[in-house]
């Protein structure tokens, strides 16, 4: 048994709630083209590969999945969403708590994000504060997303830590992939967006119902 010495932490559905932003901006840019709204509940199993996924999901949902389409409400949506990235959004209960917790027992935390990077870094410090995890990493530029290990390995070389010293911690079964393919312990938090039933089937190591259960595996 490794010793846990980081936490990797998903953000969308993990720290932050965020289901009620991304369906309004989504929503927005669908009726910017005549398309009706979708649930929000529905929004969560849209989620979790990233922005432009997410426009393809709904848009198949209003049968209107076209290149061309698809261009013109990612772009409504990103204007819209770049005036406000903090709409409806903050840290879910007991998640400030745990991450001092965490810190204070001298375990590294980091967040992993499919989101664009610039976003995940503006979301991260307003929250919880500039510099206040160890590090942050969202998507840029030709960068492989989740499920693909790049990122979260990158994140073990900068904390100077091995994969299987590390938990990585999502929502969804794309965290559960991640952490697979990352050589890392996973752990499926129900808070989120997606149901027990997808975290058990993706194979999670673990499952946490509330924060403080990640502090008892952290110390087993």
């Amino acid at each position: 048994m490794y010793e846990i010495k980081a936490c990797i932490f998903d953000l969308d559905g993990t720290l932050t709630n965020t289901i009620n932003a991304i369906a309004h901006f989504g929503n927005m840019a669908l009726a910017a083209y005549g398309m009706d709204p979708i649930e929000t509940e529905d929004y969560k199993i849209y989620v979790g590969d990233g922005r432009d996924k997410l426009i393809h999901r709904i848009l198949k949902a209003r049968g209107a999945d076209t290149e061309d389409m698809f261009e013109k409400v990612r772009d409504i949506y990103d204007e819209n969403y770049e005036k406000d990235y903090l709409y409806d959004t903050d840290a879910y209960d007991g998640i400030r708590e745990l991450l001092t917790d965490i810190k204070s027992m001298g375990v590294k935390i980091a967040v992993c994000s499919n989101k664009p990077d610039n976003v995940v870094h503006f979301v991260t410090d307003t929250i919880f504060g500039k510099s206040y995890f160890d590090s942050v990493k969202g998507v840029t530029d030709g960068m492989p997303t989740k499920p693909d290990p790049y990122s979260p390995l990158s994140i073990c070389k900068e904390l100077g830590v091995s994969p299987e010293e590390c938990l990585f911690l999502g929502d969804t079964n794309v965290d559960i992939f991640t952490a697979k393919n990352a050589g890392m312990t996973s752990v499926g938090v129900l808070w989120g967006f997606r149901s027990r039933t997808e975290l058990v089937q993706a194979g999670a190591d673990y499952i946490a119902e509330t924060p403080r259960v990640i502090l008892q595996l952290i110390k087993s």
